[in-house]
């Protein structure tokens, strides 16, 4: 499973990141983490997660990250568009499309076996801000890369 999933394009033209991480754990246990949804919301500051559609996650499964205080919140809804989940200690993949009002994109989280048991986490994402003009994209880039890094550190933190 190399590239790109097939028919999946890439935008260059707005805020684009990517990082990469190596966790301590196995492939399953990585994977689990970074997809209980719920879990975010202890990652992320200001954060609430609302799982809007029945257990267990697949294709089709929707749900809202909320943060802000008070009435200054904003809503960034997700639908997942692609489920593989890891069988057989191949690599698994899930995507996101974001479909809120405000907050537009998409990101990828692929989880590979690692070197010594551990696991390879790459995370992709494109992250658009309706209303907020194109001059402040680097900033959003930068905001959102270290915003999204710390939560897969937490996320992935041996327990």
């Amino acid at each position: 499973m190399r590239g790109r999933p097939a028919g999946i394009a890439y935008d260059h033209a707005v805020p684009t990141f990517s990082f990469t991480r190596t966790a301590p754990l196995p492939l399953e246990e990585a994977w689990r983490r970074l997809t209980e949804w719920p879990r975010h919301a202890d990652a992320v500051p200001l954060t609430r997660i609302e799982v809007l559609t029945p257990a267990p996650t697949q294709v089709g499964t929707r749900f809202v990250a909320r943060s802000g205080i008070g009435p200054l919140t904003v809503d960034d809804l997700m639908e997942v568009t692609v489920w593989r989940p890891p069988v057989d200690g191949e690599p698994a993949l899930c995507r996101l499309e974001k479909r809120g009002q405000v907050v537009l994109g998409w990101a990828e989280i692929e989880v590979r076996p690692g070197p010594g048991g551990r696991s390879r986490v790459v995370w992709r994402e494109e992250l658009r801000v309706r209303f907020l003009p194109r001059a402040f994209d680097g900033v959003l880039e930068r905001t959102a890369r270290v915003m999204f890094g710390r939560a897969a550190n937490r996320l992935l933190r041996r327990e």
